[in-house]
């Protein structure tokens, strides 16, 4: 497999709610919906993208919660 980190893609500006949303949101009246501010995580779970080398096909893995993330890193080595 050929492994990558996931990430999110950039957000449509066609998506239903998104057009729902900006249309609510137009003209006069403020903010109509809520703003969420109580944000409780300081991490989010990481997830693996496997995708085969022969066929391309894609499946996701989703591992633990972690600060710190590296693809590959160098090894620990004892005693360095």
């Amino acid at each position: 497999h050929k492994v990558t980190q996931y990430k999110a893609g950039k957000a449509s500006l066609y998506a239903q709610g998104k057009r729902r949303y900006d249309r609510k949101q137009a003209g006069f009246g403020g903010q109509t919906k809520p703003v969420f501010h109580k944000k409780a995580k300081t991490t989010k779970k990481v997830v693996i993208r496997l995708e085969c080398v022969e066929c391309k096909y894609r499946s996701q893995k989703c591992l633990k919660r972690c600060k710190h993330f590296e693809l590959g890193g160098d090894k620990k080595r004892k005693g360095r």
